[in-house]
């Protein structure tokens, strides 16, 4: 039961920031064919990820209960891959096929690339 009230604590805070974080971007949606709120929490999401995970996994800097708060919690509710799949359908089936294909390469390069980034950022800081 612990666990549940960590994870759903943290799960309620990533609601929020993802919340903020989308409603913070809407003042380019008529400006940006991309769903940029989606993207930003899913790249910061990935970042995160790639330096928490990292954390508890190499430098045990991290308790099991942290590790639930932190990534299971407020990641799990802050990113959106989900809303990603569903914004990249809505597109194509809209007809914007050059967003649907743009927005599928700039979120799969941009997340990959900044857990790699949060990865290597954790082993250049641990070397230090």
């Amino acid at each position: 039961m612990r666990d549940i009230l960590i994870i759903g604590t943290g799960g309620f805070i990533g609601a929020v920031l993802r919340y903020l974080v989308v409603l913070s971007t809407q003042v380019f949606k008529d400006k940006l064919p991309l769903p940029l709120g989606t993207l930003l929490v899913n790249v910061i999401g990935c970042l995160l990820i790639g330096v928490l995970a990292t954390l508890a996994e190499q430098g045990h800097v991290i308790t099991a209960a942290g590790r639930n708060f932190l990534i299971v919690g407020i990641l799990g509710a802050f990113t959106t891959f989900s809303t990603f799949g569903y914004e990249s359908v809505s597109l194509f089936q809209s007809g914007m096929r050059w967003s649907f294909f743009a927005n599928l390469a700039v979120q799969l390069v941009l997340g990959l690339g900044a857990v790699w980034l949060g990865m290597g950022l954790v082993e250049l800081f641990h070397k230090a």
